[in-house]
């Protein structure tokens, strides 16, 4: 007699809950997310804007970024998934999204960091948007290894 088992359906790794979060990728690339998000916002926020609406569209990115990226991971932390396949591809869209969005304001930092190397009050405006710039793109490119990653599983 053949052994009930799981079908093939249910074979999928299922998605983590809880602490596990911490240690599955492509989930534990949330945190630094967030944590390098944040300092970008601190970063340009720090630095007298010179140019309000090329750094004003990278404190827009890196905020929305991370309060979502908050609540995504909240959402995994608490299990709001269910372990549906619908949260893989809401994650990879989400992030693969997301990873557009921080190229481009990456780009637009170190455009800024360019334009501020002769401005007043130069050396430290300069230090602080290279630092802004830098994580910008440290950002992009966790959102692109989460984005891909997920098709790895």
């Amino acid at each position: 007699m053949a052994s009930v088992g799981p079908s093939a359906a249910s074979t999928q790794p299922a998605l983590p809950s809880g602490p596990a979060v911490f240690k599955t990728i492509p989930y534990a690339f949330i945190l630094p997310e967030i944590v390098c998000g944040t300092w970008v916002w601190i970063l340009v926020a720090a630095t007298s804007v010179s140019l309000p609406l090329l750094q004003g569209w990278v404190m827009y990115v890196s905020l929305t970024s991370c309060l979502i990226s908050l609540l995504l991971l909240l959402s995994y932390l608490l299990g709001f998934h269910r372990n549906s396949e619908n949260w893989k591809v809401l994650d990879s869209l989400y992030h693969g999204a997301t990873a557009i969005l921080y190229m481009s304001a990456a780009v637009l930092q170190a455009n800024a960091t360019i334009n501020s190397e002769f401005s007043a009050n130069a050396p430290l405006n300069y230090q602080l948007n290279s630092a802004a710039s830098f994580f910008a793109f440290l950002t992009t490119f966790l959102y692109i290894l989460h984005a891909f990653s997920i098709y790895y599983q």
